[in-house]
């Protein structure tokens, strides 16, 4: 309870401090607030631009050198999710428990086609296949 002691720990980083005697109801008051901070941070952005691609969720609309192309729904939520986490790699399994959900069953081959789909539309330069393992949205 000394006050170099808490302004040591945020000093070294923490984004509390609790001294003793801990009131249960104040803890998770706190613990509720780191939460909804947490989620506001996290929450991600509803506009994704790379290059001549603009990805906007709100509209679900996709500009391609400023050409409006228009994708049905899982092949849009495809590419957003992908662009989302540029350069990362994701196997069908991923994909499929991201934007299809576990409560639908669908074989993995179906994110084949949709990737398929989306490069006829959107162009190769974007979804890179990562042989034997899965899809990445490539940044060049």
């Amino acid at each position: 309870s000394e006050e170099y002691s808490e302004v040591a720990a945020f000093d070294v980083g923490a984004d509390d401090y609790i001294t003793k005697p801990i009131k249960p109801r104040a803890l998770m008051s706190r613990i509720s607030a780191l939460f909804r901070r947490d989620s506001k941070k996290s929450s991600p952005s509803s506009l994704i631009t790379i290059g001549e691609l603009t990805i906007d969720r709100t509209s679900y609309t996709i500009k391609v050198n400023d050409k409006e192309i228009n994708l049905p729904k899982k092949e849009f939520e495809l590419l957003y999710f992908l662009a989302q986490n540029p350069n990362k790699v994701f196997s069908r399994e991923d994909l499929l428990q991201n934007i299809w959900g576990s409560d639908v069953y669908v074989l993995a081959r179906t994110v084949d086609v949709h990737i398929r789909k989306v490069r006829e539309k959107i162009g190769d330069d974007f979804i890179t296949t990562v042989k034997g393992v899965g899809y990445k949205f490539s940044l060049n």
